[in-house]
């Protein structure tokens, strides 16, 4: 994936995907721009004959199959159909042979492409006063969850398993932690120390029903919209089945060493305790969670170099996940 992001490629994206852009109805004069790469490429088509403004995401290639798009997509629209969320519309296509995914040919792939409604907001602002919103957070979590417990998935769901296996173990979805960028003989001996803590305390909490289920994945502040007092939430694409307070650690992703992460955490327990029980063992796994999390981006910055939030982060990311691998260390032993 070298070059990925050199003006020409993202240009082929765009170009590609705005030649679908009449599967969702939108005409020929549609201004087709990127907004965010990461992962996938998400862009915003607004369409000056009707006045709309449609969300585009082109996935990356050999992440999700098509039964796992429609799963995310499934699961979006109950959701939305029992008020538990609020999050952009997917919209059906109205030509071609799937009900929300199109493709376009890209270098010999082929290019899955989504579409959402718009939706207002703006991503919150880590210099502001987060606590209010992480109790609103936490409310939103709870819901979540509560909705799953009692959802009846559809025939053929599926989404990718975030376990100590998939995450940090030896089928790692995001790459081995062990390329982290910068990292030292004597950082992968304490990491290593660190995953084997992480192993036995996972194992020993389990994976049973009441804690263990269909989560977001990555609630983290880029993922959130901001509109008043509306607290709004995107991108599921990473949704998969996990550890429900996972979610939690999702949310802090890149900014765990910030000195407002205890009052963040507080305010989503109470947030969360306003909507269902969250159990004393529950919260007291929370640091372990941030742990696996934190391990699991180093190792998602080492496998995607290539992509802005990875350069931006760098050498200093890895060493700051030692720094808290040894704190949690002093802490667990």
């Amino acid at each position: 994936m070298a070059g990925l992001y050199e003006e020409s490629f993202v240009d082929e994206l765009r170009h590609g995907t705005a030649g679908l852009a009449s599967h969702w109805g939108l005409s020929p004069r549609t201004e087709v721009r990127l907004l965010n790469l990461s992962e996938n490429a998400t862009f915003r088509a607004d369409d000056p004959e009707t006045g709309e403004t449609v969300i585009l995401r082109v996935h990356r290639p050999d992440y999700h199959e098509h039964e796992e798009i429609e799963s995310e997509l499934a699961w979006i629209e109950d959701l939305r159909t029992h008020g538990i969320v609020e999050t952009p519309k997917p919209l059906e296509i109205r030509q071609g042979g799937h009900r929300h995914i199109a493709y376009f040919d890209h270098g010999g792939e082929h290019r899955a492409v989504v579409a959402f409604a718009f939706m207002s907001g703006r991503e919150p602002d880590p210099s502001e006063n987060l606590t209010d919103g992480f109790r609103t957070l936490g409310a939103i979590s709870a819901r979540l969850h509560s909705h799953v417990r009692g959802w009846r998935r559809p025939a053929g769901f599926r989404r990718k398993t975030w376990n100590f296996d998939t995450t940090v173990g030896p089928r790692p979805l995001w790459g081995d932690w062990r390329a982290a960028l910068g990292l030292t003989g004597e950082g992968r001996a304490l990491l290593e120390r660190t995953c084997l803590v992480l192993k036995d305390r996972l194992a020993a909490y389990g994976e049973g029903p009441e804690r263990f289920g269909l989560v977001h994945a990555d609630l983290r502040l880029a993922n959130l919209l901001v509109d008043g007092d509306r607290l709004g939430v995107i991108d599921f694409d990473d949704c998969g089945f996990s550890w429900f307070v996972y979610d939690f650690a999702a949310a802090i992703s890149f900014i765990e060493e910030d000195p407002v992460i205890p009052a963040l955490k507080e305010a989503w327990i109470e947030g969360y305790r306003t909507v269902a029980p969250l159990s004393g063992g529950d919260v007291a796994m929370i640091p372990t969670f941030v742990m696996l999390r934190r391990l699991l981006l180093t190792a998602w910055i080492a496998s995607h170099a290539e992509t802005p939030t990875a350069q931006e982060m760098g050498i200093p990311y890895t060493e700051g996940t030692c720094a808290i691998a040894e704190d949690y260390l002093s802490r667990a032993l």
